[in-house]
């Protein structure tokens, strides 16, 4: 069974507090919104102490065209994420030019060549390296990244295989979009990159220790609900990404993702009370509440995805893997099941089943 070997992440220069975000948002919608000290109480409300990004808060008060922000993108991405790659190959003595295939994520830049041809070259990896970038799934990208390397891995169980999401949030900000939807992401959201490395099970450097330490991923499901597009997403401007952000986000979590976690897990003879370890997408507070309310969790399997989101906001698509870097230094029992679940456009719902 393909395991889950390591996690690295990265982050950019540029701090962030969840007060000087709030100002920001004070004077941008000053002229907007009648009932604005109102709004702007999501800022504390989000638990959020800070976030971090590529560009100065200085940046955020000038108008910039769609081509200088992706100009912006593709540089920072490519920065950042080989930070990630070299943290998480680094943590257990695996070279780039060892990795056998590719799987890039992002939904807030566009580059062709994709950022990982870039990292190739950066990195030094293997000429018949198989690419596989994966675009537009959003804060769902990290856990469908893991589950697309776990049947990659049972297909090529000699493989390497490397998941590399980028998200820089802060640079879709658009300057002339004075929506409810963008007050609520200048709250949320925030960049970040994060990677992880799957190993086949014949692997020949693939080691007992390794075995030991990392968990087995056992399965995965993908679930797309019908006539719920307009969710979550970007609507594309001439300004550049706006973002599409429904406040019926929370309702639908309590409503609908618990029969599809029941319905994963029991394809393994699982039930709810076997999972003991939750890796849940933070997407805001009101989410992680959603979450506990629908799966009846206890507010300790939260704690790392509070914990993420305190320090370091929505980073979207790796903000799970910042999660499960953590996770993987506690101590787990044999034989122990994790969850990892996220939501995204469409509107989704990705999982993946772990065993330690």
């Amino acid at each position: 069974m393909p395991i889950l070997a390591s996690i690295g992440t990265a982050l950019p220069p540029y701090e962030v507090k969840q007060e000087e975000s709030q100002e920001f948002a004070r004077f941008f919608f000053k002229n907007v919104f009648k009932d604005l000290e109102r709004l702007l109480k999501v800022f504390p409300s989000t638990q959020i102490d800070k976030r971090y990004f590529c560009v100065s808060r200085n940046w955020f008060k000038q108008q910039h065209s769609w081509e200088e922000k992706n100009n912006l993108f593709i540089e920072n991405a490519i920065c950042l994420s080989a930070e990630a790659i070299i943290s998480c190959l680094r943590k257990v003595n695996v070279k780039s030019s060892e990795i056998d295939i590719f799987i890039f994520v992002t939904s807030t830049g566009l580059s062709t060549p994709s950022i990982d041809a870039y990292l190739y070259n950066l990195l030094g990896m293997k000429n018949d390296l198989i690419r596989i970038p994966l675009w537009g799934l959003g804060c769902a990208g990290g856990v469908s990244g893991i589950a697309r390397a776990r049947e990659l891995a049972l297909a090529y169980p000699e493989s390497k295989i490397l998941v590399c999401c980028v998200e820089l949030c802060g640079l879709t900000f658009v300057s002339n979009d004075h929506s409810k939807a963008n007050l609520i992401a200048t709250s949320l959201f925030a960049d970040g990159a994060a990677a992880a490395l799957i190993i086949g099970d014949k692997v020949k450097q693939r080691s007992v220790s390794e075995e030991e330490k990392a968990p087995q991923i056992l399965g995965s499901q993908s679930f797309i609900w019908p006539d719920t597009l307009e969710i979550m997403g970007w609507k594309i401007q001439n300004e550049g990404m706006m973002v599409v952000f429904s406040r019926d986000i929370p309702s639908l979590v309590t409503q609908k993702v618990r029969p599809q976690v029941e319905k994963f897990i029991k394809r393994y003879q699982l039930t709810l009370e076997n999972i003991s370890t939750y890796i849940t997408h933070p997407g805001g507070t009101k989410v992680l509440q959603a979450y506990q309310k629908a799966l009846s969790l206890k507010p300790d399997h939260l704690t790392l995805a509070k914990e993420i989101l305190r320090n370091h906001g929505n980073m979207s698509s790796c903000t799970i893997l910042y999660i499960l870097e953590e996770e993987l230094k506690r101590n787990h029992d044999p034989g122990e099941y994790g969850l990892m679940l996220a939501l995204g456009p469409g509107f989704s719902c990705e999982q993946v089943l772990l065993q330690w």
